[in-house]
């Protein structure tokens, strides 16, 4: 679906959202003290913050990646999703060539399970965690919830994701995974570094959103039709792609809003099932 930006910036939050005190606690180590003792690298870098409505209970959660092409970047609470009524949790993983590229999406699962298993202590709903992020970001959101197997490590189904709202993330194998081994970033690669590998119906709801196809880089547009594509054709229900018009790969300031209206879409059909 392509946007022309004049979007309806989200109105329906609810009442509390503004009203709500927030706190927030920063470099929270998400592995465990034997993983973060064995590895200098994880003890420094695999940290998050968290940004939450306080004397609030059960609120939704969004797990949030930076970009910066799983070679740069840091943990952000991005302004835009503050004072919406969730908690914000903002990820540092590792980086290549520090350590390899396939790494961040182990640090990824392993801070989607830490939300999981610790949203709870802060009031939150475990059963409405939500993962985005941006460009690399983006493409680790569709890594662990596509492929099972990462989250599985970390003793989570990925299925009990609430949604995935990736921005403008590869949807083949990354560049920096494909220069590892001698691939050009020219060269279009689908392996199982690729979340398109990983297409099944039975995925939870998938929003793909991406900057006009003329604009984006490297093909960026048309790796994310193609995923909508394909998880159509394999039977998932719940995938949608929006285009962008007029802006390129730094598309998140009116994407934004597009990822509350998500979230607060599948909230309510949830509320709606009970």
């Amino acid at each position: 679906m392509k946007i022309i930006v004049l979007v309806c910036f989200f109105i329906g939050v609810s009442s509390f959202a503004q009203k709500a005190e927030y706190e927030t606690k920063t470099n929270i180590q998400y592995y465990n003290a034997a993983t973060n003792k064995s590895d200098s690298y994880i003890n420094e870098r695999c940290v998050l913050d968290i940004y939450y409505p306080k004397n609030t209970k059960r609120f939704a959660t969004i797990v949030w990646f930076h970009g910066g092409g799983l070679t740069g970047g840091n943990k952000e609470i991005p302004e835009a999703l503050k004072n919406k009524g969730f908690a914000i949790i903002g990820v540092n993983y590792r980086l290549s060539p520090k350590a390899k590229a396939a790494r961040a999406i182990d640090d990824a699962a392993a801070a989607v399970a830490w939300a999981f298993n610790n949203i709870t202590n802060y009031d939150g709903d475990n059963a409405a965690i939500f993962v985005s992020g941006h460009s690399a970001g983006g493409y680790l959101a569709s890594m662990i919830g596509l492929d099972k197997k990462y989250l599985q490590k970390e003793g989570i189904d990925a299925n009990k994701i609430a949604g995935l709202i990736p921005f403008s993330g590869q949807c083949i194998t990354h560049f920096e995974i494909r220069r590892e081994n001698g691939i050009p970033e020219k060269q279009p690669t689908i392996d199982e570094f690729a979340p398109l590998f990983h297409v099944r119906a039975d995925a939870p709801p998938l929003l793909l959103i991406t900057g006009d196809r003329e604009l984006e880089m490297l093909g960026r547009y048309e790796e994310n039709a193609y995923m909508a594509r394909m998880m159509k054709l394999v039977g998932n229900k719940e995938t949608k792609l929006y285009e962008l018009d007029g802006y390129g790969h730094g598309m998140t300031e009116p994407a934004f809003p597009l990822l509350v209206n998500e979230i607060n879409r599948i909230l309510k059909e949830k509320q709606s099932k009970k």
